[in-house]
């Protein structure tokens, strides 16, 4: 069975077992427990990582004596602090998966999951009111949450495989993406199609640094963030390192994000608690060299009237009634002086002109931050159908950390919306990953970054084209990439007029021939079963 077989197998029978409960309800306890299988993993290979080093010669810990090391062994692999020590989270015997496990049958079982989860956050401050404690509250079928538990037993870490470890962080990533799907329009609250986020990432680069997301959701874009640096240090053949930050408005999606960090084996600072970035910014301070968010489209209630003289508004005031140019803003806000911000908003955000957005975007375009916009295609999203694009941002257009080429004055438009081939369902589509590389590619030699493939960049009719102040200034500070990238070449068709037209008269009366004689036999069908037509 391939991995892809088995994380789909998996969510399958989990999602048979939820019953009549709501897949936005069903998705707590189910990632709490494939956390707490996870956190129970880690602990026994911990035990026996701290055996091995005793009896390695090269270990701090090394005893050379073997009745000595036996007797040690079991002393020391029951001490907190050898866990602390390698930041493994400390699991009490009661509340260890296996121990809940063989009690899957109890009727009291979600009592009993609730208080050992209760445990683990008491022996573990990090996790304090992050893990999920309301099984008991869960409307479950009876016995159900003991057939979920020995499903998700399938799920283990084996420290002698290299890599094993991934297998948490692909089921919660699938787990979380499938529970998206089930939710349609509520999804946007948690999760960003994974491939908007994958495309954002390779447009973005992000390697060395501080990465920061104000709308973080379940930390989608983190997670892919760190898997874009560790795919290209081998490249590049130098080490990556990401200091993550975030923050997220829902209390329980935040608590979602904090877990999937950690099944990532990833550590972030998510801010003191959940709360508005708005009105409620836990990174003042914070001066990131990477941004990137989806945050919520043209929200309304977002507190605009109590913020009228907040710094963070260098190109004006946002309008109370739409939170666009207020998340831009405050992304720009949080950029480093090398920085870049790779944001999804609605379409609209590239042409509004009500309540000052236009004169927000002409000073944003004017003072050179804009550095590339992308129009995607529709039905990318599970939980909206309002066209959106991409945000790019820099602080710093000119050659250096950020590429060879000095974009100074210059927009980079791309076009791709055709350029998604891949199919989801037959309501959603994707980019492949050869689409993603087309895209981000054209962004990538522009530049001129150490992440382009090296062949020089060229405008593209119908998908992407360079332009200068000046050329959107012509357009009235609009940013549609569709003005500027034109239409896409027509292949020459050197055949002449009359040769064509002969042709084509001769393979239609071909098929009206066809379609005659197949007339007549189905009159003749029908005429023999008695039914003349």
């Amino acid at each position: 069975m391939t991995n892809e077989e088995f994380k789909r197998t998996l969510w399958e029978a989990a999602d048979k077992l939820r019953g009549s409960v709501a897949a936005a309800t069903y998705k707590y306890p189910v990632l709490g427990l494939v956390f707490l299988k996870y956190v129970s993993d880690m602990f026994d290979a911990q035990g026996k990582r701290i055996r091995k080093r005793l009896a390695d010669p090269r270990a701090e810990y090394y005893i050379e004596d073997e009745e000595s090391r036996a007797e040690l062994a079991e002393q020391f692999a029951a001490d907190k602090t050898f866990y602390d020590a390698d930041n493994v989270f400390w699991v009490p015997p009661n509340a260890h998966f296996n121990a809940l496990l063989a009690q899957a049958a109890a009727p009291d079982l979600a009592q009993r999951l609730d208080k050992a989860l209760g445990e683990i956050e008491a022996e573990n401050p990090s996790l304090k009111g992050v893990l999920y404690r309301e099984f008991s509250r869960l409307e479950l079928e009876p016995g159900k949450l003991g057939e979920l538990m020995q499903l998700l037993a399938r799920l283990s870490f084996d420290p002698d495989r290299h890599g094993s470890r991934d297998v948490f962080g692909e089921v919660y990533e699938y787990f979380l993406g499938q529970f998206a799907l089930k939710e349609g329009a509520r999804a946007g609250e948690f999760y960003t199609p994974k491939s908007v986020v994958n495309l954002l990432v390779e447009i973005l680069a992000p390697f060395k640094g501080t990465i920061y997301d104000p709308a973080c959701g379940s930390g989608g874009m983190f997670v892919q963030s760190a898997k874009f640096k560790d795919a290209h240090a081998a490249k590049l053949k130098k080490k990556g390192d990401l200091a993550i930050y975030g923050q997220e408005m829902m209390a329980a999606t935040r608590r979602l994000a904090l877990m999937n960090l950690a099944v990532h084996g990833l550590h972030g600072d998510l801010g003191a608690t959940y709360g508005d970035t708005f009105s409620n910014d836990q990174h003042k301070t914070l001066r990131a060299d990477y941004v990137l968010a989806n945050p919520p489209f043209n929200i309304s209630d977002w507190g605009g009237d109590k913020l009228a003289d907040d710094p963070r508004w260098v190109y004006g005031i946002p309008p109370k009634g739409n939170a666009n140019f207020a998340w831009l803003q405050h992304m720009l806000a949080r950029l480093s002086s090398r920085g870049r911000a790779g944001i999804v908003l609605a379409n609209g955000s590239m042409s509004s002109q009500q309540s000052g957005e236009g004169e927000i975007r002409r000073g944003m375009v004017q003072d050179d931050v804009v550095e590339c916009m992308v129009a995607l295609p529709g039905q990318l999203f599970s939980n909206t159908q309002i066209p959106a694009c991409l945000w790019f941002l820099s602080r710093d257009k000119k050659p250096g950390q950020n590429g060879s080429v000095d974009r100074s004055g210059q927009i980079l438009f791309i076009d791709a919306r055709r350029a998604a081939s891949g199919r989801i369902s037959r309501t959603q589509i994707e980019f492949t990953d050869e689409d993603l590389q087309r895209v981000a590619q054209a962004y990538h030699r522009w530049r001129g970054t150490e992440f382009s493939d090296g062949e020089e960049y060229e405008g593209e009719p119908g998908f992407c084209f360079s332009a200068t102040l000046e050329d959107v200034e012509k357009h009235g500070y609009v940013l549609t990439p569709g003005r500027y990238v034109g239409a896409v070449a027509e292949e020459e068709d050197d055949e002449a007029f009359a040769e064509k037209m002969e042709r084509l008269t001769a393979e239609l009366a071909e098929q009206m021939a066809k379609g005659a004689e197949l007339d007549a036999v189905i009159r003749e069908r029908l005429g023999a079963l008695g039914y003349g037509v």
